[in-house]
């Protein structure tokens, strides 16, 4: 493991560049453009916010070079949630090593130390500093229209890496780690006004005030975007902004405002983006499922060919068809009590192999018969190649990669109106999205509020798998994780824990040289999860505390 000495620190690095001047990081290295130029020219800004979306999908963001390969920019974020969740495993026993992200898994060396807390903090705190470059130069006030768009559009993107951040520092009380000296925390403030000397004694803001932040945001973002007309969905839009205000407020558990801001969000997207969820033939088109947006997508992400690498990319991670990276070694593969959840007539199914392989379906693959019999069971084929181009990364993992789509807010919604407006009114608009868009024979029929809450959240896991938008509300509800029962297909001794409410490493550590470089952390850091439970865990049984 690579230490970051060399950046001091990512809330110092953050405030050392803000802006005083000159752009940095998020406008070209060469730009000499003051800050009021820049807040005056709409091509300038349009260029940062490109530049932004741009950074999440760079290699080895934090690094600078090629140290670890969970380094991915925001494709890693999603795929540390699907880890954390325990929904994801390497389909190929033998090949368990090549899953860099397996430590969330597993509980081990996920301490201060290791890249494992390095890359998510570091990666947000990068994006955060680049958001910040476009807020610090515009007057939204004052601004032209286009200029304040795209402020609103940074608003947003900052909104989103502090509730990441709130998602993935601040600690939930567990049996395995105690967290009374940091509870109810979450991390520290940059922003555009923040100086370095600042950043050095800048403590964790308590959660509401957090909330609160992160709300206001986006209520910024929703002012300069009400009158914004735009076909480009990779930067925020005003769907977007009712989308994160939605599950913001669903992890504060204010269900009644989430409710309202998810349908909100679907009605603006249906109005004026044409959006609807992906279809049963979009869901499982072996030449561009999750891999091209379709109307759906309200915000993604896209690697440009030209600035990619063959190892550091999402499709590679995620696509067993793929030839090229580290899932054609590994071959993630689904939980199998998550997937025996749907049953047969569900589209989503069509996702992962079953153990039957074509006896069962006729899967669509860019590979052949003999691949789909040599593949493990429960292997996903839910991220395609670009065009099934499974042989040349440049081209078959040059894709699009979602961060919101609506299938998600029609899941808040069920949920949120289930708690806000009485649990009959929640399983109805569950049972409603169910049967219209993933399975004719759906319907749940339970009336208690924790069940179906519960229900909703394995909609969610099964929706969102790979992308790990579930894992907030997993850490919100506390399910229980169940990891090691009869006929788990989790691979290896380490992989098969039962965790009473939460796993431990669902609060993340924050790294070392960040609670040295900043003396309001030191005595704040969240307790060490590693090896609080060790694999395995007895079927039938929790791990015990330590």
């Amino acid at each position: 493991m690579k230490k970051i000495n060399k950046v001091y620190s990512a809330l110092a690095l953050t405030a050392a560049f803000a802006l005083t001047g000159c752009i940095e990081e998020t406008f070209p290295e060469s730009s000499t453009a003051t800050a009021d130029m820049v807040s005056k020219s709409a091509s300038a800004l349009e260029g940062a916010i490109n530049g932004i979306s741009s950074q999440m999908t760079k290699g080895y963001l934090v690094y600078g070079e090629q140290v670890n390969e969970i380094d991915m920019a925001l494709p890693s974020t999603m795929i540390i949630q699907s880890e954390l969740l325990g929904d994801m495993y390497p389909g190929i026993s033998d090949n368990v090593g090549y899953d860099w992200y397996r430590r969330y898994n597993t509980v081990q060396n996920i301490d201060s130390n290791t890249d494992y807390s390095y890359v998510p903090w570091f990666t947000l705190y990068k994006f955060i500093k680049s958001a910040n470059d476009v807020i610090g130069v515009v007057d939204i006030e004052t601004a032209a229209p286009a200029q304040k768009a795209y402020a609103g559009m940074a608003y947003a993107c900052r909104a989103y890496e502090y509730y990441l951040l709130t998602a993935f520092y601040e600690p939930v009380e567990n049996i395995y780690t105690d967290v009374s000296a940091v509870k109810g925390l979450t991390v520290p403030f940059v922003l555009e006004s923040t100086t370095a000397e600042q950043a050095k004694n800048n403590p964790r803001v308590p959660h509401d005030e957090m909330i609160a932040f992160i709300l206001s945001d986006l209520d910024k973002a929703e002012k300069c975007l009400a009158d914004y007309e735009s076909d480009n969905r990779l930067a925020p839009n005003l769907a977007v902004v009712y989308g994160l205000k939605a599950k913001v407020y669903l992890l504060n558990e204010d269900y009644a405002n989430a409710a309202k801001y998810a349908g909100m969000a679907i009605e603006t997207a249906t109005t004026d983006m044409k959006a609807k969820p992906m279809t049963a033939a979009e869901l499982v088109d072996e030449k561009s499922a999750f891999s091209k947006a379709t109307s759906g997508w309200l915000w993604y992400i896209h690697y440009d060919a030209e600035n990619m690498g063959n190892l550091c990319n999402f499709v590679g991670w995620m696509s067993c068809e793929a030839d090229w990276g580290y899932a054609s070694l590994t071959q993630p593969a689904i939980d199998k009590s998550l997937y025996d959840h749907m049953s047969d007539t569900d589209y989503r199914k069509g996702w992962f192999l079953n153990p039957k392989k074509l006896d069962y379906a006729e899967y669509k693959t860019s590979r052949d018969k003999a691949w789909i019999d040599a593949a493990p069971d429960y292997a996903a084929i839910k991220f395609r190649c670009i065009d099934g181009d499974y042989k040349t990364y440049s081209i078959g993992g040059a894709s699009d990669v979602p961060v919101m789509r609506i299938e998600e807010l029609y899941l808040i919604e069920a949920e949120a109106v289930g708690a806000s407006q009485g649990v009959a009114a929640g399983v109805a608009k569950l049972n409603s999205f169910m049967k219209n868009y993933r399975d004719k024979s759906y319907n749940y029929t339970g009336s208690d509020l924790r069940a179906f809450q519960l229900e909703v959240l394995t909609q969610m896991r099964i929706e969102g798998w790979g992308e790990g938008w579930a894992f907030p509300s997993a850490k919100r509800l506390k399910p229980d994780v169940i990891q090691n029962y009869e006929g788990t297909n989790a691979p290896t001794d380490d992989f098969k824990i039962n965790c009473k409410g939460i796993k431990p490493t669902w609060t993340l550590v924050i790294p070392q040289d960040e609670v040295q470089s900043n003396v309001a952390l030191q005595g704040k850091n969240n307790p060490n999860p590693t090896q609080s439970v060790v694999g395995p865990t007895p079927i039938g049984t929790f791990a015990t505390a330590k």
